[in-house]
């Protein structure tokens, strides 16, 4: 099978760079991959941080593409993970893990090739520009194969509701319009009171200081790393919920030296970023129904596109409506054929960590009033 690589659902400068890269990286490993359209490609880089990367990556799951998520988070939902920023030996690692997934060992192709060794570039090549980036490589590398335009993708209606736990596919919705500003800033987690409050207050920026354990009775053990803004743990949330919605007490987090950490919190599970953990706490606080201090008869929009969780399936139903403009949470519930209360749990996670505002229109100027129209006999008596 030949390896082939295409590139979607990116802005100009990060696909120029992502092309340079490749070119790089592939010289590297003696020119086995080739770079095509989306469309001719057996495995496809998709940015899921822009706002209609998880949209191509739907309608590539579909077709039945492998797909490389081109990302910032330690996490993604695509078959492989590309890091950003990214650099040209990070992306032939991950060519050649690709490769040796088909049975093609590439590793003697590249310890084979003089370092910094690369092809001769094709016949009539269109030289490739180098954006001003820090993954970008050097002006002298060779010029990049001619690559088919790809088109944008195609609007289409909204995938039906995946079942619980499935990962939902679809076709990409209609593009989305330029989020209206906000009215107010994301609402933030409370602080604790007194030593004592929820996971959610204790997760607020300032609460907690330093490493430390928290040993839930009915939920996995955390390690939370405040200075970080990162924690250890299991991957899947629902588990974590355990260790939401009763008060914890201060001295219920253990302090842990260097040793300790470096002992225990790295079998607990990867770092991850304790937004996931916050965006937890605010899915969980509103038991079906906005925290208190949000309008209820509000309008909301997402500002840009959440990491949705897997074991949430209706949220990407519930985002991809967020995502096309302000609106109440009845008016999301009918359009995302989604309960109120999935929406609203949504909506409070999403405040909490962000990624949604409420937005209120701004007032129109009131009407300047007419003027009296004064007749030629009347211009004549005011001289």
């Amino acid at each position: 099978m030949p390896l082939t690589l295409g590139l979607t659902g990116m802005d100009p400068a990060t696909e120029t760079a992502l092309k340079a890269t490749f070119l790089e990286a592939n010289a590297r490993l003696g020119e086995q991959w080739t770079l095509v359209s989306d469309a001719e490609a057996g495995h496809v880089v998709v940015d899921m941080d822009s706002m209609y990367g998880p949209m191509s990556w739907l309608r590539l799951h579909a077709a039945g593409k492998q797909v490389i998520g081109l990302t910032s988070a330690p996490r993604t939902q695509t078959d492989y993970r590309l890091g950003r920023p990214f650099d040209p030996a990070q992306m032939a690692e991950l060519l050649a893990a690709i490769a040796g997934a088909q049975g093609v060992d590439l590793k003697a192709a590249a310890a084979g090739a003089p370092a910094g060794a690369s092809a001769p570039p094709p016949a009539d090549p269109a030289p490739v520009e180098a954006p001003a980036m820090p993954e970008a490589p050097a002006a002298s590398e060779p010029p990049a194969p001619p690559v088919a335009a790809e088109p944008a993708p195609a609007p289409a209606a909204v995938a039906p509701e995946a079942p619980e736990g499935a990962t939902p596919a679809g076709a990409a919705p209609a593009e989305a319009p330029a989020p209206a500003a906000p009215a107010a800033p994301a609402v933030a987690a409370s602080g604790p009171v007194d030593g004592e409050g929820t996971l959610a207050a204790w997760l607020a920026p300032g609460a907690l200081g330093g490493r430390v354990r928290y040993r839930s009775g009915a939920g996995p053990t955390l390690y939370i790393d405040a200075g970080a803004d990162t924690w250890h743990g299991p991957t899947p949330l629902k588990p974590t919920a355990a260790c939401f919605g009763h008060p914890i007490r201060q001295a219920e987090f253990e302090p842990l030296d260097d040793d300790a950490w470096a002992r225990e919190a790295p079998a607990a599970g990867e770092a991850q970023p304790l937004s996931r953990l916050r965006w937890l706490g605010g899915l969980l606080a509103g038991n079906g129904a906005l925290l208190p201090g949000v309008d209820p008869e509000g309008r909301f929009q997402l500002l840009k596109w959440p990491q949705t969780e897997r074991e949430y399936p209706r949220h990407f139903r519930i985002a991809t409506q967020m995502m096309k403009g302000p609106a109440t949470v009845a008016e999301i519930a009918s359009a995302s054929g989604v309960p109120e209360a999935d929406v609203a749990d949504f909506i409070n996670a999403n405040l909490a960590t962000g990624f949604a505002a409420a937005v209120v229109d701004a007032p129109e100027p009131p009407a300047e009033a007419a003027k009296p129209r004064v007749g030629l006999l009347g211009r004549l008596r005011s001289r």
